[in-house]
Order: C-alpha cells, then structure tokens, then sequence
C-alpha cells in the first residue's frame, strides 16, 4: 500500500499518513517508545541521537525525552525536547516537541506527532499523524519555510524509515 500524506479542508493544520508495516504492533510501538532509535524513523538527518547516554523507554503520558537535532535553517544543531502526551501501550503513543532555550527552559511548539497502530493481517497499520493547529501565529511566523516545515510527502518518508528499521534483520 502506497501511503498517502493529506489534509483537508476542515483540518487544513495536520497532515496524516498510513502504511502497513510488516512487523507486529509490538515491535513497531518498541522502536517508537525507545528515544535511542527515533533517529532510525527520519527520512534525512534532521533527528540525530538521544540526549541521554542511556534512554529509558516511553512508559507514560507527561514523560520527556530529548534529542539531538540538525537543521540548517534553525542555526545547525538544537535539542529538542518531547513531552508524551498519548500513551496505550502497544497501540499509541505521541508527543509534543519543545525547543531547550540557553537557559535551560523549554518551549513547546503547538505542534505533536503521534503514531496509532493496528494490526493489519500479519503486520501493522501505522497511522502518523502531525498536528499543529494549536501553533500560535507568533511561532508560525518565525519557521523559516512555514508550515509545515516540511513537504507532506516527508511523512510517507518517514513511514517508509519505520518500516525499515523495524524490519531490518539485526546482525548476527
């Protein structure tokens, strides 16, 4: 199944993707509550490593977990700090993305990514969804490429990144 990015025009503010992944909802919902491997779900190299030297796994709504991150036009390197928010086991799991200021205080955005899983046959229909119809105009204005920061089809991308990592054979 080719996945699709879309908005429409009752929610023109979040883009939502699907694709079926050929790993149980277990296993896809591991690789995404693990902070170490989210870099493995980036199309590119805007995600880099976890912050902390030995991530914990999501357990629960209000959690945070921080990462490393790259992007040009938001100076090169920044932390991004991600606060759960959608949380069930096995099934769903989501959060909303907050910049480190100098100072040490985080910001959030108004923005979150959430994935829901179900199982589809023998694998597992990942639905990823990114919202930001709770970003303040103020915030819109200052992303240097606007909203998204990103074209739609880097959500099917980064499906497509998921499906390999979680189907990936590890060595022996």
């Amino acid at each position: 199944m080719t996945p699709a990015a879309y908005s429409t025009p009752d929610e023109p503010d979040v883009l939502v993707v699907t694709r079926t992944v050929a790993a149980s909802p277990e296993e896809v919902f591991a690789l995404l509550a693990d902070p170490a491997r989210h870099h493995e779900t980036e199309p590119g190299d805007w995600v880099r490593e976890s912050v902390d030297a030995d991530p914990q796994p999501i357990t629960a709504v209000g959690q945070t977990f921080a990462v490393k991150m790259f992007l040009p036009a938001l100076g090169g390197d920044y932390t991004m700090v991600n606060r759960v928010t959608d949380f069930v086991a096995g099934r769903t799991i989501g959060w909303a993305p907050g910049m480190l200021s100098r100072s040490g205080r985080v910001t959030e955005g108004g923005h979150t990514w959430r994935y829901d899983l179900e199982p589809d046959g023998a694998g597992t229909r990942v639905t990823l969804t990114y919202d930001w119809r709770a970003m303040s105009q103020a915030t819109r204005d200052w992303m240097p490429s606007g909203m998204p920061p990103f074209p739609p089809h880097y959500l099917d991308a980064s499906l497509a990144a998921l499906d390999r990592a979680v189907t990936a054979t590890p060595p022996a």
